[in-house]
């Protein structure tokens, strides 16, 4: 399928399809059981033309495995819960369960991660402020074995119906992207931009908004650390886009007479007209 919205906006990668399927294509890129990995870098790959699959034992990481929609994967976080909370605020080296797993960790797993699990990443401030944060986070199972990611072009709509498209904008595209999903609605809060992981900002939450009579679009990949991670493939300038499908076909109809026909937008993707 191709996307107008694309061709509109003049993206340099491919839009990509969240879908959930019973089964994993043949040629799908995948995470080895019980190996770590980042959820964003498949979906850097799935941008670049590749196709990526996952399931309940290679999700790559906890954070991706809630992302994706396996459930709360944080369970199985080093030390569970009490020390992730911890991890992604204040480290655990004050405290007595913390220092004993990160004593473990240090012996076994990578330098950065025993680091960071130590002393803490310092994205919330206190284990208090991540434990609601879980608490608010829709984590869920999805109904199916498989999470794909596709590029759009690859999709065929008369046979599949993908949970979310999403797109890779910088901040032109962007701007663009929010005027459009706001173009043919009323209001002006069709789009969001939570605090969350990358993966969760094109999976558990797009995937919720498509279940409100309201859907809203999501911006995402502000996770700093899956920046870093997905900088080699795509570049510093951009940031995800991630629409529930219907709300896309919405979009995809109103790109004609638009303002992404008039000279504002062109002159934008053409400095100097």
């Amino acid at each position: 399928m191709e996307s107008r919205i694309a061709g509109a906006i003049g993206l340099k990668y491919n839009p990509v399809a969240v879908l959930m399927s019973e089964v994993a294509p043949e040629n799908a890129l995948r995470f080895k059981k019980g190996k770590w990995g980042c959820v964003m870098f498949m979906f850097a790959n799935a941008a670049r033309g590749k196709t990526a699959a996952f399931d309940a034992e290679t999700y790559g990481c906890w954070g991706g495995g809630v992302g994706l929609g396996f459930g709360n994967t944080y369970l199985h976080f080093p030390g569970g819960i009490e020390c992730f909370a911890h991890f992604l605020s204040s480290g655990n080296a004050r405290w007595e369960k913390g220092k004993e797993v990160g004593k473990v960790l240090s012996e076994s797993a990578g330098r950065e991660f025993a680091e960071n699990f130590l002393e803490g990443e310092a994205y919330v401030k206190s284990p208090e402020l991540v434990n609601q944060f879980l608490r608010e986070l829709p984590m869920r199972k999805v109904p199916a074995p498989y999470v794909l990611f596709k590029p759009l072009k690859d999709v065929d709509p008369g046979s599949e119906k993908p949970a979310t498209v999403v797109f890779l904008a910088d901040a032109d595209q962007l701007s663009a992207l929010v005027v459009l999903t706001n173009y043919g609605r009323d209001g002006y809060e069709n789009v969001i931009i939570p605090f969350a992981a990358g993966c969760q900002t094109i999976g558990i939450l797009p995937f919720k908004e498509a279940e409100e009579g309201r859907q809203r679009a999501v911006v995402g990949l502000t996770d700093i650390s899956a920046r870093k991670y997905v900088r080699a493939l795509l570049g510093e300038k951009y940031m995800s886009f991630a629409v529930p499908w219907e709300m896309f076909l919405e979009m995809e109809k109103d790109v004609p007479g638009s303002f992404l026909e008039r000279k504002t937008w062109r002159s934008l993707m053409k400095p100097g007209e």
